[in-house]
């Protein structure tokens, strides 16, 4: 524990010194009034010193009005909260404890100065410290493995982005959002082709790499906020396009199988193409208050079907899809698309691409 002293009797300075001298305590820093002490606790003197003082011991003969202000809003600073005060005092009872409120100190020492009272409430006033800081860095502790869990319950470990849980939350909140702003809404569904004969191939830490990897890509073009990138399960992601409509997301689906594709990853199992390729089903709406969000997933989901059946590597979008309901205005809102996949009716305003 260090200390520091302030005191402007040259008698009681040289007790103390000798009482902590020979009691094992560490030299304590001195000083001669509470401005040169604050002086003295101030970020660029302890920097240069590189020791923190532990407990403050100053005399109550001291502390003027100005000088207890000072040391009151030093003791309201993140640096003051730390140091614990110990009054010397020669005020009686009530008077000592009227002056400890005054600089909030723990307790008050008595002058003249007996030696026992002295080490016995110096040490009470120590192993409060160590209790403090103990407790202190425990809670930090607990604050950093709380912010770890609340990290790992948001973001998939293995690739780095949203998990399902997570998906799912933002699902719910974006597409909300979307309702109320009346704005269109996509939803991508991308599945990496051929991935269980990768992991059979090139066993399971090659096939953990595969998904990082796939990951970062699939992120690296999604970066608008208000768009999401998740692992929805296994060899799945999912993509939210929040305020882009059918011509938007297709754009962006074929970004994302380009990017992946442009990774050149060795795939010597695929019957495709020799690389790690994506096939990406895409679905897009104007949502309101009484569609749901899972009927666009499941669209999406059949539209991956589409680009495995027609050979993979590819982007196809959900046909024949039609979400209709009411606005608020009591006017129908909807969505629908020919068999090609072309938009027969979309409200505007539409993003044109990803983020332009």
């Amino acid at each position: 524990m260090h200390l520091l002293i302030v005191n402007n009797d040259p008698e009681a300075r040289i007790v103390l010194l000798d009482c902590l001298r020979d009691k094992g305590y560490p030299s304590p820093r001195l000083a001669s009034s509470c401005q040169e002490a604050l002086t003295l606790l101030s970020p660029d003197w302890l920097e240069a010193d590189h020791v923190a003082v532990d407990v403050l011991l100053i005399d109550a003969a001291l502390l003027s009005a100005d000088a207890t202000q000072a040391l009151r809003e030093f003791r309201n600073t993140t640096r003051g909260k730390d140091l614990l005060l110990l009054l010397l005092t020669d005020q009686p009872g009530i008077s000592a404890y009227e002056q400890i409120r005054a600089v909030d100190a723990i307790d008050f020492v008595r002058k003249p100065l007996q030696i026992p009272d002295f080490l016995g409430r110096l040490h009470a006033a120590c192993e409060l410290k160590r209790q403090l800081d103990h407790c202190r860095a425990q809670t930090c502790e607990l604050e950093r493995i709380n912010g770890l869990l609340q990290h790992l319950a948001v973001v998939d470990e293995l690739t780095g982005v949203a998990n399902r849980r997570s998906f799912n939350r933002i699902l719910t909140q974006e597409w909300a959002r979307a309702v109320r702003e009346g704005v269109p809404f996509s939803i991508l569904m991308i599945d990496i082709d051929f991935f269980k004969a990768y992991n059979d191939h090139y066993g399971h830490q090659r096939g953990d790499d595969c998904l990082r990897r796939v990951a970062e890509a699939l992120s690296a073009v999604v970066r608008r906020p208000g768009d999401y990138v998740a692992r929805y399960g296994g060899e799945e992601f999912i993509v939210i396009l929040y305020h882009t409509g059918l011509q938007g997301a297709t754009r962006v689906a074929e970004a994302l199988r380009s990017k992946v594709e442009s990774l050149h990853l060795e795939h010597a199992s695929s019957p495709i193409q020799r690389q790690v390729t994506i096939s990406v089903g895409v679905s897009s709406t104007v949502p309101d208050r009484w569609a749901a969000p899972a009927a666009l997933i499941e669209a999406a989901d059949q539209a991956i079907y589409k680009a495995k059946r027609e050979g993979r590597n590819q982007v196809q979008v959900a046909p024949g899809l039609s979400f209709e309901g009411r606005s608020g205005n009591g006017e129908a809102s909807h969505l629908q698309q020919d068999g090609n996949g072309a938009a027969i009716n979309e409200d505007p305003p539409t993003r044109s691409g990803n983020g332009s």
